[in-house]
């Protein structure tokens, strides 16, 4: 967490409350947003929600965009940043992918959060001239596609996926997996259905019947 994301408390700025808990504003936020959508969330319905006027808004954040981006980094870094982590870290490639999906289906539909990823639901409706926030939302889908294709080539290195393997075509494809997953929670379906779902990420892997196998082999 970084210090920007923390906890404050402070008397500083015309309208600010004395006592602010910046993460719990931003959880707020973040409901608002996935919703609505970037741009139809107006200020009166963050400001209610968050609990604070919307001359404290702007003391503490400027304006809704740098609010919303704000929220969306605070979501990425809470909830993602570990379960990315972990997925780099496992050297089975075939138990990181099958891990790291069935922890997104528990992500997706967590009674903590709202429904679907963040990245991909609440940046509906945005304009034009909101470069900040549709550069930003580009740049985290790229940067999940990039995680994805970094372990894909450490697969191809170790020998757990073949020399031919098409690197961008499975990073994208993972990728849209992720997102269409994010859409089926974003439609309510529970999380035994969406874990489910999850687990056809693996299934789609060259290898992988071999390589189940073999992992049941070596666990008799």
């Amino acid at each position: 967490m970084t210090a920007a994301l923390s906890t404050t408390t402070t008397t500083r700025g015309k309208g600010r409350p004395r006592s602010f808990d910046r993460d719990a504003a931003l959880l707020r936020a973040l409901e608002v947003f996935w919703r609505r959508g970037y741009e139809p969330a107006s200020i009166s319905e963050l400001c209610a929600a968050m609990g604070i006027n919307a001359p404290s808004l702007y003391a503490a954040f400027g304006n809704k965009s740098r609010l919303f981006l704000e929220a969306v980094t605070f979501y990425e870094e809470r909830y993602w940043t570990a379960p990315s982590r972990r997925f780099m870290e496992e050297k089975d490639f075939y138990l990181a992918v099958s891990n790291f999906f069935a922890e997104a289906a528990s992500i997706l539909l967590s009674a903590d959060t709202p429904c679907g990823c963040m990245v991909v639901l609440a940046a509906v409706n945005i304009s034009d001239g909101e470069t900040d926030v549709t550069e930003t939302l580009h740049k985290l889908r790229v940067a999940t596609k990039n995680m994805f294709a970094e372990k894909i080539r450490q697969a191809v290195r170790t020998g757990q996926l073949p020399e031919n393997t098409s690197t961008e075509g499975l990073a994208s494809a993972f990728n849209t997996f992720l997102e269409g997953m994010s859409l089926q929670a974003r439609d309510y379906l529970n999380e035994e259905a969406l874990k489910e779902t999850a687990s056809y990420a693996v299934r789609m892997l060259p290898k992988w019947r071999r390589h189940l196998k073999l992992r049941i082999e070596e666990n008799q």
